[in-house]
């Protein structure tokens, strides 16, 4: 009875896990990489480190599970979206990895909209005009850096730069493809229409393969690197959004999935494919019978770390926590299991814990205080890279303890915006199924059913990408007849129900949120004119 592994390429980390058939997990380990934000508007990463942290993350599975190389059935690789990196005729980087954070682009977008042709760009790739996407960035090189746009032999993911350094072969799922804006979500070919738009052949992107196609005969050098067998499977896998569906219990059509680590989504299997009429959320293939759709919003657990880290480090005015809590600790609900830190190992910075036993300390509805979370731009449904983060409605009387609530339902605020996007194009959600970090809150996945008025369950694994990719390398290679036995094989840790008083609160709130966010859209240029863009 082998073992599958799970590896899952994130923003911030690389996470393996080990499971066996039933969803067991045998062994775990993850290592950190840098992102880099060397001006307003970029994020890049370097290819050497996120290497380095796979293999680590490896290393650290197998040896916390005792598992030995021959130990291992096959490995199901799941990577974040939207990224790109140039490479020489040797597969040597050229440039850093610009990762889905990454605005550089918004000039050539902008002009991209002006033309009038995004629209029909849209319609043909399923992917809605934003920077994120790797048009925008082919676009930028070549309008920047046109040298290197000529002489670069491609532009790859790093999921691509992965599988070259491992098997020679630059092979690229059509789940990830799809995310490139490059993709014809019909044919499932490279578009003509989109290549001729970025003056780029399709011999300089990778070479796409099904989400179950299986790679054989690892480099014994990177094997060993990896603590592998060089006779290992690999199974190329899809993007870390599809995959989070597959782990969560949410493979079937009619289950939607929320994901909430740095960034956030909502997505939903579909089994035909179906563009939004305003472009506002995304369409991507995943195999034949199976489309994904929904939409991504930028700012997730990173605007709970932002604010950890600007305003929670030092003896700022008003209750201390421990006071906070004592003072009212009918509010401080249930955890769920063991949350990680948040915090940069600094003295003084809250850990997850911490932070939400503070903000339930005020009642839903932080004394009135809202937040946009958009302090890196906004993804779906309104696409605009210019859009920031706000606090409305703060008064003297607010302590951090409102803003810290303020935070948690406005990331939720976002994520319930998408929700009602989706359910319009898609219809109402059968159920709605919880991962990502924030789904180890059992107060913050609560906050998410009392907002969107839904049933939430919470699957027994949050890493749902992890897991994904390691039921999408049972499918491969037998040991899982079906995607939608997948389903089957994720077991819930709990459930919530929306609360009649909670929600009395957020619907009131909520459309406050929408109503700022529309009278300060035409605001948001002016203001990023004045931060310095790229």
């Amino acid at each position: 009875m082998g073992l599958f592994v799970g590896l899952d390429i994130g923003t911030t980390s690389a996470k393996v896990l080990l499971y066996e058939r039933h969803g067991k997990i045998r062994g775990q380990g993850k290592a950190t990489y840098t992102l880099l934000v060397p001006e307003p508007g970029r994020a890049e990463q370097r290819p050497e480190e996120i290497m380095d942290a796979v293999a680590l993350a490896f290393r650290r599975a197998m040896a916390s599970g005792g598992v030995r190389p021959e130990d291992i059935e096959a490995v199901g690789v799941s990577a974040a979206m939207h990224s790109l990196m140039a490479v020489d005729k040797d597969g040597t980087p050229l440039t850093p990895l610009l990762t889905w954070a990454d605005n550089r682009s918004v000039t050539q977008l902008a002009e991209l909209k002006r033309s009038g042709a995004t629209a029909e760009l849209y319609a043909l790739t399923g992917t809605p005009a934003h920077p994120m996407s790797p048009l925008g960035k082919l676009l930028w090189w070549k309008e920047n850096m046109p040298e290197l746009f000529e002489t670069a032999a491609r532009f790859i993911s790093i999921k691509e730069y992965l599988l070259y350094r491992c098997f020679g072969v630059y092979a690229l799922d059509v789940s990830t493809a799809a995310a490139t804006g490059l993709l014809d979500i019909s044919g499932r070919g490279w578009s003509d229409q989109a290549l001729e738009l970025a003056e780029i052949g399709k011999e300089r992107l990778g070479e796409l393969v099904p989400v179950t196609e299986v790679l054989r005969g690892m480099k014994p050098d990177m094997a060993e690197a990896f603590g592998l067998s060089p006779g290992t499977k690999w199974v190329v896998g899809a993007s870390d959004g599809a995959l989070a569906n597959i782990g969560s219990g949410a493979a079937s059509p009619g289950s939607t999935a929320v994901t909430i680590d740095g960034g956030g989504a909502v997505r939903r299997f579909v089994t035909r494919p179906m563009t939004d009429p305003e472009g506002r959320m995304f369409c991507y293939p995943f195999s034949e019978d199976r489309w994904l759709i929904g939409g991504p919003t930028s700012s997730g657990g990173i605007a709970l770390r932002w604010f950890n880290e600007q305003f929670m480090g030092g003896a700022l005015p008003g209750p201390s926590l421990r006071d906070a809590v004592r003072a009212h600790p009918e509010r401080r609900q249930r955890r769920g299991r063991h949350h990680a830190a948040i915090e940069p190992g600094q003295p003084g910075y809250l850990s997850l814990d911490e932070l939400i036993d503070l903000a339930m300390t005020v009642p839903p509805g932080a004394g009135g205080v809202l937040f946009l979370p958009y302090l890196s731009g906004e993804r779906a449904p309104y696409w605009n890279p210019d859009a920031r983060g706000v606090f409305a409605g703060a008064g003297l009387h607010h302590g951090r303890q409102h803003f810290v609530r303020a935070v948690l339902e406005g990331v939720l605020f976002a994520v319930n915006d998408v929700t009602e996007t989706l359910s319009g194009l898609a219809g109402p959600p059968e159920r709605m199924l919880a991962s990502g970090g924030f789904a180890s809150s059992a107060v913050w996945t609560g906050l998410l059913s009392d907002i969107t008025g839904l049933r939430i369950d919470v699957p027994g694994s949050y890493e749902a990408s992890a897991f994904g990719a390691a039921l999408l390398a049972m499918l491969a290679t037998g040991a899982l007849d079906s995607l939608d036995e997948a389903d089957d094989r994720v077991g819930i840790l709990r459930s919530h129900a929306p609360s009649d008083a909670n929600r009395a609160v957020y619907e009131k709130l909520y459309p406050l949120f929408k109503d700022v966010y529309r009278r300060l859209e035409p605001v948001f240029p002016e203001l990023m004119s004045m931060q310095g863009k790229v």
